[in-house]
């Protein structure tokens, strides 16, 4: 009887252990997840390009141009 009640206390320790370990793989797979999606859309929204704002000079001097090139800042003078 004794061996009996070592065999069932062992199997259930095995299955609490089994469901743990599920347990915790599920939360990973659902961190990196969640990670893989916060990851892209920081990806994607870094390519989007930022629409030209129009530079205007005063009046009676030299009109002038600046944009960038998506490499640095370009000043037409």
């Amino acid at each position: 009887m004794n061996s009996l009640r070592s065999i069932a206390l062992a199997a259930g320790g095995i299955v609490i252990l089994a469901l743990a370990a599920a347990f915790t793989l599920s939360l990973t797979l659902v961190l990196g997840a969640v990670l893989t999606v916060v990851l892209g859309i920081r990806m994607l929204a870094l390519r989007m390009k930022a629409a030209r704002v129009p530079v205007r000079t005063r009046r009676g001097e030299q009109q002038m141009r600046v944009w960038n090139d998506g490499r640095g800042t370009i000043i037409d003078l």
